[in-house]
């Protein structure tokens, strides 16, 4: 007996973005490798690579995920 089932057809109202296929898809239809999502519209899903883009920055700006500089002897 399988762990989890595998589900093939979305419930409606679930919205992911595609990224093998760059399309909105209603429903998991590509495998969840290849998908972002769910999301509770289509806009929001038409929007996710913007979404993903804007958090990575955020990500990428945030002091609490990167190590303090090292510091050398020289540096007093």
């Amino acid at each position: 007996m399988a762990l989890f089932k595998k589900r093939t057809v979305g419930k409606p109202g679930e919205w992911y973005y595609c990224l093998e296929h760059k399309k909105v898809e209603e429903g998991p239809e590509c495998p969840a490798k290849d998908r972002f999502g769910p999301y509770a519209s289509r806009q929001e899903a038409e929007h996710a690579m913007e979404t993903a883009r804007e958090r990575n920055l955020e990500w990428e700006n945030d002091p609490k995920w990167h190590d303090a500089p090292a510091t050398t002897p020289d540096d007093d």
